[in-house]
């Protein structure tokens, strides 16, 4: 549905965006993962027509995205990374001014509005001024303004930035509702927690470049071993430092020893040696690979630096 084909996009003397291809399906979850500056919504941006790409192109439905391509961009929401509301009018208000940029009929705008304003549960609210929500409110109505005409395409550039856990979760839950009803989703964030539980698929962005993309589960294929094992530092495993090396590669941290096993390690055997030397099970942790840990393979950095 969404085709992004060797684009770049430059500001001066610094690349946004390097020659990125990415594929989107109809009715997909699509998680693009980065920190901070790495281009994430700046590819936003050119999917709304808000930027032109110096080089490449970008599709919809086999459409040329474009500023002045009303036929493509209708079937757009957006939901910026900065609230895009009105604080000193309703809620209520905020949408029917938002609502009239799509020339909905009054009437018909007023069901969807009330729907919309359900769905995030702000109904009840509808007639209060916005700066008197909490910043999970106004993230819920960014939300619900992005959907008012109905897009095929939800384009969500962070929109949990700045709120507090039960409003993230409420959020999450609403867009795999419309997720699940058939809304194709694009999901910017450097919270590796939100891409693992939203995103079907996910692409690794850094420094305006794709570094890899597929499915977590493939993703995590990458990282050359399947789990790390942890060991708390402390006065008996501070003598054993031999006794791990045998198992694995360690990596020595100020509370505990990291290891990463060798790829011919049976766990029976590495737990059976810990027991006879002492080493209690409560004193050692089995990680799972994580996004985090995939990123800072890949780039050698953590990926909120």
């Amino acid at each position: 549905m969404i085709s992004i084909k060797n684009v770049t996009k430059k500001f001066s003397k610094v690349t946004a965006l390097d020659n990125i291809s990415i594929e989107i399906n109809e009715k997909e979850f699509f998680g693009l993962l980065g920190p901070n500056g790495a281009g994430k919504s700046t590819l936003i941006n050119l999917l709304v027509g808000y930027f032109h790409a110096d080089s490449g192109e970008l599709l919809i439905s086999g459409k040329k995205v474009g500023k002045n391509n009303y036929e493509v961009r209708k079937k757009i929401g957006l939901v910026p990374q900065s609230i895009a509301l009105y604080d000193d009018i309703s809620a209520q208000e905020n949408l029917e001014i938002i609502g009239s940029f799509y020339n909905i009929r009054k009437n018909l705008l007023r069901a969807i509005i009330a729907e919309n304003l359900n769905r995030v549960e702000l109904y009840e609210r509808r007639k209060d001024k916005v700066k008197g929500f909490s910043g999970g409110m106004k993230r819920r109505l960014n939300i619900a303004a992005g959907l008012l005409h109905d897009p095929a395409v939800l384009l969500c550039d962070e929109p949990t930035v700045g709120v507090d856990p039960q409003s993230r979760n409420a959020i999450f839950d609403y867009l795999e509702k419309l997720n699940s009803e058939g809304k194709t989703i694009i999901y910017t964030t450097h919270y590796m927690e939100e891409a693992e539980r939203l995103c079907s698929r996910i692409a690794i962005i850094d420094h305006g470049k794709i570094i890899t993309s597929g499915s977590l589960d493939k993703l995590i294929q990458l990282l050359p071993y399947k789990q790390t094992i942890q060991i708390n530092k402390n006065h008996v495993t501070e003598t054993k430092k031999e006794l791990f090396n045998k198992f694995g590669a360690i990596i020595d941290g100020q509370e505990m020893y990291e290891l990463t096993p060798f790829d011919n390690i049976k766990f029976s055997e590495f737990f059976k040696a810990m027991e006879d030397n002492g080493i209690a099970y409560n004193y050692i942790d089995i990680q799972k690979p994580t996004l985090e840990a995939l990123f800072l393979h890949l780039t050698g950095r953590r990926l909120r630096d």
